[in-house]
Protein backbone atom coordinates (compact mmCIF):
# COMPACT_ATOMS: atom_id res chain seq x y z
CA UNK A 1 0.00 0.00 0.00
CA UNK A 2 2.71 2.60 0.83
CA UNK A 3 4.40 1.69 -2.38
CA UNK A 4 1.29 2.45 -4.23
CA UNK A 5 0.84 5.60 -2.59
CA UNK A 6 4.19 6.95 -3.20
CA UNK A 7 3.88 6.10 -6.61
CA UNK A 8 0.65 8.09 -6.87
CA UNK A 9 2.43 11.01 -5.07
CA UNK A 10 5.48 11.15 -7.62
CA UNK A 11 2.97 10.72 -10.64
CA UNK A 12 1.78 14.90 -9.57
CA UNK A 13 5.38 15.36 -10.52
CA UNK A 14 4.97 15.02 -14.08
CA UNK A 15 3.09 17.93 -14.38
CA UNK A 16 5.53 21.02 -13.20
CA UNK A 17 7.40 22.79 -15.85
CA UNK A 18 10.79 21.34 -16.36
CA UNK A 19 12.54 24.87 -14.77
CA UNK A 20 10.62 23.86 -11.82
CA UNK A 21 11.57 20.71 -11.23
CA UNK A 22 14.90 21.67 -11.88
CA UNK A 23 14.98 23.82 -8.75
CA UNK A 24 13.38 21.68 -6.66
CA UNK A 25 15.72 18.50 -8.01
CA UNK A 26 18.63 21.24 -6.99
CA UNK A 27 17.17 21.98 -3.40
CA UNK A 28 15.94 18.33 -2.50
CA UNK A 29 19.98 17.74 -3.62
CA UNK A 30 21.46 19.94 -1.02
CA UNK A 31 19.58 18.51 2.09
CA UNK A 32 20.13 15.14 0.46
CA UNK A 33 23.76 16.08 0.45
CA UNK A 34 23.75 17.06 4.09
CA UNK A 35 22.00 14.11 5.79
CA UNK A 36 22.90 11.34 3.35
CA UNK A 37 26.24 10.40 5.36
CA UNK A 38 26.86 7.44 3.55
CA UNK A 39 26.44 7.94 0.58
CA UNK A 40 28.20 10.83 0.75
CA UNK A 41 31.09 9.35 2.13
CA UNK A 42 30.66 6.71 -1.03
CA UNK A 43 30.95 9.96 -3.16
CA UNK A 44 33.47 11.42 -1.65
CA UNK A 45 36.14 8.15 -1.91
CA UNK A 46 35.40 8.18 -5.76
CA UNK A 47 35.97 11.53 -6.33
CA UNK A 48 39.55 11.19 -4.28
CA UNK A 49 40.15 8.22 -5.84
CA UNK A 50 39.60 9.52 -9.50
CA UNK A 51 40.55 13.28 -9.12
CA UNK A 52 43.08 13.31 -6.91
CA UNK A 53 44.92 16.43 -8.04
CA UNK A 54 41.64 18.33 -6.30
CA UNK A 55 41.74 19.48 -2.60
CA UNK A 56 39.14 18.18 -0.35
CA UNK A 57 36.94 21.22 -0.49
CA UNK A 58 36.97 21.18 -4.74
CA UNK A 59 35.74 17.31 -4.24
CA UNK A 60 33.42 18.68 -1.74
CA UNK A 61 31.35 21.20 -3.86
CA UNK A 62 31.72 18.81 -6.97
CA UNK A 63 29.95 15.76 -4.43
CA UNK A 64 27.09 18.48 -3.78
CA UNK A 65 26.97 19.60 -7.53
CA UNK A 66 26.34 15.38 -8.38
CA UNK A 67 23.81 14.98 -5.42
CA UNK A 68 22.04 17.64 -7.11
CA UNK A 69 21.99 16.39 -10.58
CA UNK A 70 21.56 13.19 -9.39
CA UNK A 71 18.06 13.95 -7.67
CA UNK A 72 17.00 16.30 -10.25
CA UNK A 73 17.45 12.93 -12.99
CA UNK A 74 15.44 10.87 -10.46
CA UNK A 75 12.22 14.12 -10.13
CA UNK A 76 12.54 14.36 -13.65
CA UNK A 77 12.06 10.55 -14.78
CA UNK A 78 8.59 10.77 -13.86
CA UNK A 79 7.97 13.28 -16.96
CA UNK A 80 9.65 9.74 -18.86
CA UNK A 81 7.20 7.24 -17.15
CA UNK A 82 3.81 9.39 -18.08
CA UNK A 83 4.34 12.93 -20.27
CA UNK A 84 3.46 12.53 -23.83
CA UNK A 85 5.55 11.60 -26.30
CA UNK A 86 5.40 15.56 -27.89
CA UNK A 87 6.95 16.78 -24.37
CA UNK A 88 9.55 14.36 -24.46
CA UNK A 89 10.62 15.09 -27.80
CA UNK A 90 10.53 18.71 -26.97
CA UNK A 91 12.67 18.00 -23.73
CA UNK A 92 15.62 15.25 -25.00
CA UNK A 93 17.42 16.11 -28.16
CA UNK A 94 18.76 13.35 -30.02
CA UNK A 95 22.21 13.69 -32.53
CA UNK A 96 23.60 11.17 -34.77
CA UNK A 97 20.26 9.59 -35.31
CA UNK A 98 20.88 8.96 -39.13
CA UNK A 99 24.41 7.44 -38.59
CA UNK A 100 22.78 4.49 -36.42
CA UNK A 101 19.82 4.11 -38.59
CA UNK A 102 22.32 3.85 -41.60
CA UNK A 103 24.25 1.02 -39.91
CA UNK A 104 20.73 -0.78 -38.89
CA UNK A 105 19.19 0.19 -42.58
CA UNK A 106 22.44 -1.93 -43.70
CA UNK A 107 22.02 -5.17 -41.78
CA UNK A 108 24.52 -4.29 -38.92
CA UNK A 109 24.02 -5.42 -35.44
CA UNK A 110 24.24 -2.25 -33.07
CA UNK A 111 25.90 -2.16 -29.94
CA UNK A 112 25.31 0.94 -28.10
CA UNK A 113 27.59 2.14 -25.51
CA UNK A 114 26.15 3.99 -22.54
CA UNK A 115 27.82 5.05 -19.12
CA UNK A 116 26.52 5.57 -16.08
CA UNK A 117 25.55 9.42 -16.48
CA UNK A 118 22.57 10.51 -14.54
CA UNK A 119 20.76 11.12 -17.72
CA UNK A 120 20.72 7.77 -18.41
CA UNK A 121 17.44 6.96 -18.72
CA UNK A 122 16.63 9.95 -20.79
CA UNK A 123 18.63 8.85 -23.05
CA UNK A 124 16.88 5.32 -23.21
CA UNK A 125 13.44 7.14 -24.01
CA UNK A 126 15.19 8.79 -26.68
CA UNK A 127 16.11 5.72 -28.18
CA UNK A 128 13.20 3.82 -27.61
CA UNK A 129 10.95 6.64 -29.03
CA UNK A 130 13.00 6.23 -32.72
CA UNK A 131 13.86 2.60 -32.66
CA UNK A 132 12.88 -0.88 -31.56
CA UNK A 133 15.32 -1.37 -29.10
CA UNK A 134 16.71 -4.01 -26.55
CA UNK A 135 18.43 -3.78 -22.59
CA UNK A 136 19.02 -5.44 -19.61
CA UNK A 137 17.66 -4.28 -16.60
CA UNK A 138 17.90 -5.21 -12.87
CA UNK A 139 14.62 -6.75 -11.50
CA UNK A 140 13.56 -4.99 -8.55
CA UNK A 141 12.89 -6.11 -5.28
CA UNK A 142 9.66 -4.04 -5.14
CA UNK A 143 7.35 -5.69 -6.78
CA UNK A 144 5.47 -2.35 -7.42
CA UNK A 145 8.29 -0.39 -8.42
CA UNK A 146 9.76 -3.25 -10.78
CA UNK A 147 6.15 -2.92 -12.66
CA UNK A 148 6.79 0.87 -12.95
CA UNK A 149 10.03 0.63 -14.10
CA UNK A 150 9.16 -2.01 -17.13
CA UNK A 151 6.10 -0.35 -18.07
CA UNK A 152 8.22 3.03 -18.52
CA UNK A 153 10.93 1.80 -20.22
CA UNK A 154 8.13 -0.20 -22.54
CA UNK A 155 6.44 2.95 -23.18
CA UNK A 156 7.34 3.42 -26.56
CA UNK A 157 7.61 1.18 -29.77
CA UNK A 158 8.37 -3.04 -29.41
CA UNK A 159 10.91 -2.65 -26.55
CA UNK A 160 12.42 -6.03 -25.55
CA UNK A 161 13.76 -6.09 -21.63
CA UNK A 162 16.15 -8.51 -21.15
CA UNK A 163 17.21 -9.58 -17.30
CA UNK A 164 20.58 -9.75 -15.72
CA UNK A 165 19.58 -13.45 -15.57
CA UNK A 166 19.33 -14.13 -18.78
CA UNK A 167 22.23 -15.72 -21.08
CA UNK A 168 24.28 -13.57 -23.26
CA UNK A 169 22.86 -15.49 -25.98
CA UNK A 170 19.39 -13.57 -25.50
CA UNK A 171 21.03 -10.42 -26.24
CA UNK A 172 22.79 -11.61 -29.20
CA UNK A 173 19.93 -12.92 -30.67
CA UNK A 174 18.42 -9.69 -30.33
CA UNK A 175 21.19 -7.64 -32.05
CA UNK A 176 21.17 -9.83 -34.68
CA UNK A 177 17.71 -9.43 -35.34
CA UNK A 178 17.61 -5.68 -36.08
CA UNK A 179 17.39 -3.88 -32.26
CA UNK A 180 20.37 -1.88 -31.23
CA UNK A 181 21.27 -3.17 -27.70
CA UNK A 182 21.45 -0.26 -25.32
CA UNK A 183 24.49 -1.24 -22.92
CA UNK A 184 25.77 -0.58 -19.63
CA UNK A 185 28.96 -2.19 -18.82
CA UNK A 186 30.49 0.29 -16.41
CA UNK A 187 29.63 -0.82 -12.73
CA UNK A 188 31.01 -3.28 -10.19
CA UNK A 189 29.27 -6.83 -10.37
CA UNK A 190 32.05 -8.37 -8.53
CA UNK A 191 35.35 -10.51 -9.43
CA UNK A 192 32.79 -13.20 -10.93
CA UNK A 193 32.84 -12.21 -15.09
CA UNK A 194 35.15 -8.87 -14.42
CA UNK A 195 38.78 -8.74 -14.92
CA UNK A 196 40.76 -5.38 -13.55
CA UNK A 197 41.95 -2.57 -15.58
CA UNK A 198 42.61 0.61 -14.98
CA UNK A 199 39.82 3.25 -14.52
CA UNK A 200 41.30 6.81 -13.72
CA UNK A 201 44.27 4.29 -12.83
CA UNK A 202 43.30 2.55 -10.10
CA UNK A 203 42.70 -1.36 -11.02
CA UNK A 204 38.70 -1.35 -11.29
CA UNK A 205 37.07 -4.64 -11.55
CA UNK A 206 34.98 -4.32 -15.24
CA UNK A 207 32.94 -6.83 -16.95
CA UNK A 208 34.32 -7.12 -20.46
CA UNK A 209 31.12 -7.78 -22.18
CA UNK A 210 31.14 -5.04 -24.54
CA UNK A 211 34.06 -6.66 -26.72
CA UNK A 212 32.43 -10.64 -25.86
CA UNK A 213 28.84 -9.08 -27.37
CA UNK A 214 30.65 -7.08 -29.91
CA UNK A 215 32.37 -10.29 -31.01
CA UNK A 216 29.46 -12.81 -30.72
CA UNK A 217 26.85 -10.61 -32.42
CA UNK A 218 29.62 -8.78 -35.23
CA UNK A 219 28.12 -5.42 -33.97
CA UNK A 220 29.49 -2.15 -34.18
CA UNK A 221 29.99 -0.37 -31.16
CA UNK A 222 28.54 2.91 -31.01
CA UNK A 223 28.88 5.42 -27.80
CA UNK A 224 25.68 7.03 -26.69
CA UNK A 225 25.95 9.96 -23.74
CA UNK A 226 23.21 11.62 -22.34
CA UNK A 227 23.76 15.25 -20.74
CA UNK A 228 21.45 17.04 -18.23
CA UNK A 229 21.40 19.96 -19.30
CA UNK A 230 21.45 23.12 -17.19
CA UNK A 231 18.37 25.79 -15.94
CA UNK A 232 15.70 23.12 -17.16
CA UNK A 233 16.50 22.89 -20.66
CA UNK A 234 15.94 19.17 -21.05
CA UNK A 235 18.52 16.71 -22.55
CA UNK A 236 21.38 16.39 -25.19
CA UNK A 237 21.81 12.64 -26.19
CA UNK A 238 24.69 12.34 -28.57
CA UNK A 239 25.14 9.19 -30.62
CA UNK A 240 29.11 8.98 -31.49
CA UNK A 241 31.07 7.75 -34.41
CA UNK A 242 31.09 3.86 -34.32
CA UNK A 243 34.54 2.52 -33.59
CA UNK A 244 37.14 1.35 -35.27
CA UNK A 245 38.85 -1.83 -35.11
CA UNK A 246 37.00 -3.03 -32.34
CA UNK A 247 36.84 -6.00 -30.91
CA UNK A 248 40.31 -6.62 -31.33
CA UNK A 249 41.39 -9.82 -30.21
CA UNK A 250 42.80 -9.08 -27.09
CA UNK A 251 39.53 -8.82 -24.61
CA UNK A 252 41.64 -7.20 -22.40
CA UNK A 253 42.87 -4.32 -24.30
CA UNK A 254 39.32 -3.72 -25.58
CA UNK A 255 38.31 -3.25 -21.86
CA UNK A 256 41.38 -0.85 -21.29
CA UNK A 257 39.90 1.16 -24.20
CA UNK A 258 36.47 1.14 -23.15
CA UNK A 259 37.16 2.71 -19.95
CA UNK A 260 39.40 4.92 -21.25
CA UNK A 261 37.10 6.16 -23.26
CA UNK A 262 34.59 6.77 -20.35
CA UNK A 263 36.91 8.75 -18.77
CA UNK A 264 36.98 11.17 -21.45
CA UNK A 265 33.50 11.09 -21.02
CA UNK A 266 33.03 11.86 -17.04
CA UNK A 267 35.76 14.54 -17.57
CA UNK A 268 33.46 16.52 -19.63
CA UNK A 269 30.75 16.42 -16.93
CA UNK A 270 32.40 15.25 -13.55
CA UNK A 271 29.51 16.17 -11.85
CA UNK A 272 27.02 13.82 -14.11
CA UNK A 273 28.55 10.33 -13.54
CA UNK A 274 26.82 7.81 -11.44
CA UNK A 275 29.40 8.77 -8.34
CA UNK A 276 27.00 7.19 -5.26
CA UNK A 277 27.61 3.70 -7.12
CA UNK A 278 30.74 1.45 -5.07
CA UNK A 279 32.51 1.32 -8.39
CA UNK A 280 35.45 -0.08 -6.69
CA UNK A 281 34.42 -1.98 -4.18
CA UNK A 282 35.96 -5.32 -5.53
CA UNK A 283 39.63 -5.34 -5.31
CA UNK A 284 42.66 -7.26 -6.01
CA UNK A 285 44.09 -9.66 -3.23
CA UNK A 286 46.17 -7.63 -0.93
CA UNK A 287 44.38 -4.33 -2.46
CA UNK A 288 42.68 -2.49 0.64
CA UNK A 289 39.14 -1.59 0.87
CA UNK A 290 38.52 1.55 0.00
CA UNK A 291 34.62 2.28 1.52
Amino acid sequence: MLSRLLVAAVWFLHFLPLPVLARLGNALGSLIFSLARRRRHIVLVNLGLCFPHIDAHQRRQLAKAHFKVLTRSVLERTLLWWASRQRLSRMIRLEGEERMRALLDAGRPVLLLAPHFVGLDAGGVAIAMRFNSASIYAVQSNPVFDRLLLRGRQRFGDQLLLSRQESVRASVRAMKAGRPLYYLPDMDFGKRDSIFVPFFGVQTATVPGLSRLARLAGAVVIPCVTRLLPGGEGYAVTVGEPWQDFPSADVEADTRRMNTWIEAAVRSMPEQYYWVHRRFKTRPPGDPRPY
